[in-house]
């Protein structure tokens, strides 16, 4: 986990609108300490980075199962957080998409390439299954809901997540 991106209060607001701009000064002054918005929805992402870091706020962009990482190569150098979706967003409970393991692996090559520091986010059907995979390619933020949230005990569910993410040691 990046301890300058990702801590346990931080409040990470990901806008899935299709006109988030006209929101971002309204969940900066509500406390947000990052904002992530879609690259499919700006046709002036550079612009909206930007007044999201003006705003005093990291700027997170994150790429749909069906967008390419090169739709970032421009801006790369400019965002704090990336998130790869691996489900398409909507609703919760869908199955991970495998190909988003590779697609971590080519925003950490990306990232790499542009001498950035910002963090690797996936969100979507992040299991104790899925979880060890993305971490290798890359990821450092999980984001899982069924997963945690649907077990009948989601304290051990988390802790079990993150022994199988390689997070935590298990205990004996």
């Amino acid at each position: 986990w990046s301890s300058d991106v990702c801590s346990s209060d931080l409040l990470d607001v990901h806008l899935m609108l299709s006109e988030p701009d006209g929101h971002l000064q309204a969940f900066a002054d509500a406390g947000a300490d990052a904002i992530t918005v879609h690259v499919e929805v700006l046709p002036h992402l550079h612009r909206t980075v930007h007044v999201i870091k003006a705003l005093g706020v990291r700027a997170g962009v994150a790429l749909n199962p069906s967008t390419p990482v090169i739709a970032l190569e421009e801006i790369a150098r400019d965002v704090d957080l990336v998130l790869v979706m691996s489900v398409n967003p909507g609703f919760g409970g869908q199955s991970f998409i495998p190909g988003s393991v590779r697609k971590v692996a080519a925003v950490r090559d990306l990232l790499r390439r542009v001498d950035s520091c910002a963090s690797i986010a996936i969100d979507g059907g992040i299991d104790r299954e899925t979880a060890p995979g993305v971490v290798a390619a890359g990821a450092e933020i999980l984001v899982a809901g069924q997963a945690v949230f649907g077990a009948a005990d989601p304290g051990d569910a988390l802790r079990r997540l993150r022994e199988a993410a390689g997070l935590v040691r298990p205990m004996e």
